[in-house]
């Protein structure tokens, strides 16, 4: 499956969109609760991986879990750690707390890439940390002596999960070895499923409810993280953080919308530092390298 640019940009934003349909769809359930919310979510996306990624990958996938090192299993520990968490955290705080937390993703792997790899982090990026760390810390603050504070620190777990899932790949590559970690993606999926099993026990969860959420670990989960897959051999990773901030608008306006939860002052305000301080950051980083490439274009001719 092959894309030109402008085809991997309108997909991610579809990619966004299906993302950001589990908050809103959480609060249609019947009985199902906390961890079986996620088991179900992830059996069906495990199940469903299973199928997509051998079409993709041919049955090599499973050779490549089958001798797979400690890199992949710490990547599908990762993975699972996410699967788990996200839908977890929505039983116990509202969307827009959830979707703002996890839009740190990209400021926090910077510096657990500094942390664990040395990676230099632009005086931008830090500036952006700051400002991103300000908004956090507004939202949060608004949440003390309340239930919601703690899945705001269960969608913490998501975005610190990914700086370690990310870090490891970009150790990797930068080692020169070949790592490919899609397969990583359904195993995280099984995890979870295995890992949430007797969590999930004694099972409440209706025939509405399994339903709705089998479609979620379809079209919310398996299917996206594959297009996604796709749309990263276009894209470059920028590019792919601007339009995954997409879902924490497409999924504050869903959750509004379809079952009127409206979000608090400290989530806008809070939210709108952490979005700016992203898009800043990606937009200066995108100049600089657009800046950077014309000059070495200049020398060349």
């Amino acid at each position: 499956m092959k894309l030109r640019h402008n085809q991997a940009v309108f997909v991610m934003v579809l990619v966004a969109l299906l993302w950001s349909t589990a908050g809103v769809a959480t609060r249609y359930l019947d009985s199902a609760r906390s961890f079986e919310v996620t088991f179900w979510r992830a059996l069906f996306a495990a199940i469903s991986l299973l199928l997509i990624l051998p079409y993709f990958q041919g049955l090599a996938v499973f050779h490549k879990i089958r001798h797979a090192k400690a890199a992949l299993w710490i990547s599908g520990a990762c993975w699972a750690t996410m699967f788990t968490a996200y839908m977890v955290a929505f039983t116990l705080t509202t969307v827009g707390n959830v979707l703002v937390t996890l839009s740190v993703g990209p400021l926090l792997t910077a510096v657990v890439a500094r942390i664990l790899i040395g990676y230099k982090v632009p005086l931008r990026t830090w500036v952006a940390i700051l400002v991103a760390g300000a908004g956090m810390a507004y939202m949060f603050a608004g949440q003390v002596g309340s239930a919601s504070v703690i899945g705001s620190l269960v969608a913490l777990s998501i975005p610190v999960a990914a700086a370690i899932n990310w870090t490891i790949s970009q150790h990797a590559h930068d080692q020169g070895h070949d790592l490919d970690l899609v397969p990583a993606v359904m195993l995280g999926a099984l995890l979870s499923t295995a890992a949430t099993f007797l969590l999930a026990y004694p099972f409440q969860a209706s025939v509405h409810d399994i339903t709705l959420l089998g479609l979620l670990g379809v079209f919310q989960l398996a299917i996206p993280c594959a297009l996604c897959m796709v749309c990263a051999r276009v894209l470059h990773a920028p590019e792919i953080s601007l339009l995954q901030l997409l879902e924490v608008i497409f999924g504050i306006l869903l959750a509004w919308l379809g079952a009127n939860e409206v979000p608090g002052t400290p989530v806008l305000l809070g939210g709108s530092l952490v979005i700016l301080a992203l898009v800043a950051n990606e937009w200066i980083g995108w100049q600089l390298r657009g800046l950077s490439r014309a000059a070495k274009n200049a020398r060349a001719q």
